[in-house]
């Protein structure tokens, strides 16, 4: 299987989606232990609650694999986007939860995960810089939307609830101050929805790399908490009336990145 899926759109936008995928291998699924088969720290149903995409013109870039496989959101020599933190790796090992992801003795090893770099991280990566590269050349301006979400209770990473929407900007240095604070004031007006702007999330390695307002190429990512659109434990059912109460706050954000463009 391909490591991504794209289309193309219309307007100055993409929206990637690097940790939606949920393909396994075989060879590799028989490795991994039950905990890690269950794919708990997906990015689950992103596709469908972004079912609003082609009406405004945004390409798309969703990854196939599962992050198990390798994570496209971590740089190729494993460095941490955390320092002091407790992170998972390029190729991880264990869950959010803290669980092996395989059985005994079946850990990958360098030579493993070079060749993952080259078949799934490289191709998705290239895709991404190219897709930005001819949106600029076409437009004059570049806009990334990485689109994630996570439980919203992960012990590991961060104490009680996470906020629904966590908007990162790597500090300020992803994109134009001003869309971030346009950004920052939409998802705040979101009635019955708690927000917060490069709280514990800042953005992962692609917000970081290749944010670049100076050059017209603006950044942003944003962890959605699960259960603002579905249930936050397994088997992870999408509910669609909370999805509709979200998506036009969704849209909001992305149409006023659109605003900022033109």
């Amino acid at each position: 299987m391909e490591p991504f899926r794209f289309r193309a759109g219309t307007t100055p936008l993409l929206v990637s989606m690097p940790h939606r995928g949920t393909w396994l291998p075989e060879a590799l699924a028989r490795r991994m232990t039950p905990a890690a088969l269950a794919l708990p720290d997906t990015d689950w149903h992103l596709e469908r609650l972004y079912d609003f995409l082609d009406e405004i013109g945004a390409s798309v870039l969703e990854a196939t694999h599962s992050r198990y496989v390798i994570d496209l959101n971590r740089p190729p020599d494993d460095a941490s986007l955390y320092p002091g933190r407790s992170t998972t790796g390029l190729v991880p090992i264990d869950t959010f939860a803290g669980e092996p992801v395989y059985r005994p003795g079946e850990t990958p090893q360098e030579s493993e995960t070079a060749e993952r770099i080259e078949r799934c991280w490289k191709p998705y990566h290239d895709r991404l810089a190219q897709a930005l590269a001819e949106l600029h050349a076409r437009h004059g301006v570049a806009l990334l939307w990485d689109a994630h979400s996570i439980r919203s209770v992960v012990p590991r990473f961060f104490e009680g609830r996470l906020p629904d929407l966590n908007l990162g900007t790597a500090d300020g240095r992803s994109c134009d101050p001003a869309l971030a604070a346009r950004l920052a004031a939409v998802a705040g007006a979101a009635a019955g929805y708690s927000s917060v702007l490069d709280g514990r999330f800042k953005g992962g390695y692609i917000t970081r790399r290749y944010g670049r307002p100076q050059e017209g190429v603006h950044a942003v990512q944003l962890e959605l908490a699960l259960c603002a659109y579905m249930d936050d434990d397994p088997p992870f059912a999408f509910r669609e009336p909370l999805a509709a109460r979200l998506r036009p706050h969704l849209r909001a954000m992305l149409e006023a990145m659109l605003g900022f463009a033109r």
